[in-house]
């Protein structure tokens, strides 16, 4: 081989190499966690984490090739969701993706360095997790589910399917401020309503059968439902316990409804996590999460289930049935 022929080839290899490695560098596999209070059979889990997936892989992200996705499900436990946080912390993600002001809660006291991008959070300013939401700074963000002020508007949209509702107990968890939040937006709202409202507060089922228990022995009462993983993990019962007593019930998410509660307003809960990917794909991408606004929904949907108004012995005014987004026969 000519001494010219080898330095050429030389050459050649030397910039091939290096872009090889970059190639390599890039593809390199990057670590999501994700801690879910919530069962990992649950149909709503399934969903919000198919979206989730689908969209980053619409980003380029492809799980065995540049990506790993390590779960925690931990239900509402405290000590599992505590558990699952320190497991996860020590695989070393590159972000972290939290459901629930419970688990942002728990994240935020174990890790000030760690992103942290949380999905369907509630008053995250109220909550502490972060200062400022066009600017949050520090390692959180990502996108809400409800202001405080829906709770005054829940208060209203029951009274105007259910007329004759003079007492509502506000089920809620007190260890959440959204929740307290909530609570208190519909005390506001109460006097010119016509409205007493109880907040009942919540640590398991076995309250919130009590509560509802309670109520039903006097007359004209009414249900709002917070926001939580208590009433998500047991949407079955509640709605079981809510029709034998009678009472008439507001609840926070769509899927309430279409499983038979009376009426839900909410946004639509598999949404952000598609959202959230986005801001997963910015932060491994060099973003910081601090400079990434949280988001609170455009747009929330009211579904009446008319079966269950009847079966209440409700008629619910046309007004009413002309807002709502869908209305189950």
């Amino acid at each position: 081989m000519r001494r010219r022929d080898f330095i050429n080839l030389l050459g050649t290899a030397t910039v091939a190499w290096p872009i090889s490695a970059h190639a390599q560098q890039a593809e390199r596999t990057r670590k999501i966690a994700i801690l879910i209070p919530f069962r990992d059979d649950d149909p709503q889990v399934k969903a919000r984490l198919s979206a989730f997936k689908q969209r980053l892989h619409e980003l380029g992200w492809v799980e065995s090739r540049n990506i790993r996705f390590d779960y925690r499900f931990t239900g509402q436990d405290a000590e599992r969701i505590r558990t699952g946080t320190e497991e996860l912390i020590a695989l070393g993600p590159d972000v972290i993706v939290a459901w629930s002001n419970t688990t942002v809660v728990t994240l935020q006291k174990a890790t000030q360095t760690i992103p942290i991008v949380f999905a369907g959070a509630s008053d995250p300013v109220g909550s502490g997790f972060v200062t400022n939401l066009s600017h949050p700074g520090g390692n959180i963000t990502g996108f809400q589910n409800f202001e405080a002020e829906i709770g005054g508007k829940w208060l209203d949209l029951l009274k105007e399917i259910a007329p004759g509702v003079r007492r509502v107990a506000f089920v809620h968890s007190p260890k959440i401020s959204a929740n307290v939040a909530f609570v208190r937006a519909a005390e506001a709202a109460s006097t010119s309503l016509g409205v007493t409202v109880t907040a009942a507060a919540v640590q398991g089922i076995a309250d919130i059968e009590h509560v509802l228990a309670d109520f039903a022995k006097e007359p004209s009462g009414g249900l709002i439902l917070a926001p939580f993983p208590l009433i998500t993990n047991n949407q079955d019962g509640i709605i079981a316990l809510a029709s034998d007593r009678r009472l008439p019930a507001i609840y926070p998410f769509r899927y309430f409804a279409t499983n038979g509660g009376l009426a839900s307003y909410g946004f639509d809960p598999v949404d952000p996590h598609r959202q959230v990917a986005s801001y997963v794909d910015r932060i491994l991408k060099g973003e910081k999460p601090g400079n990434l606004p949280v988001q609170a929904p455009t747009r929330y949907e009211l579904v009446i289930n008319l079966k269950t108004a009847k079966a209440l012995g409700l008629t619910v005014p046309p007004s009413i049935l002309a807002q709502a987004d869908e209305v189950i026969e």
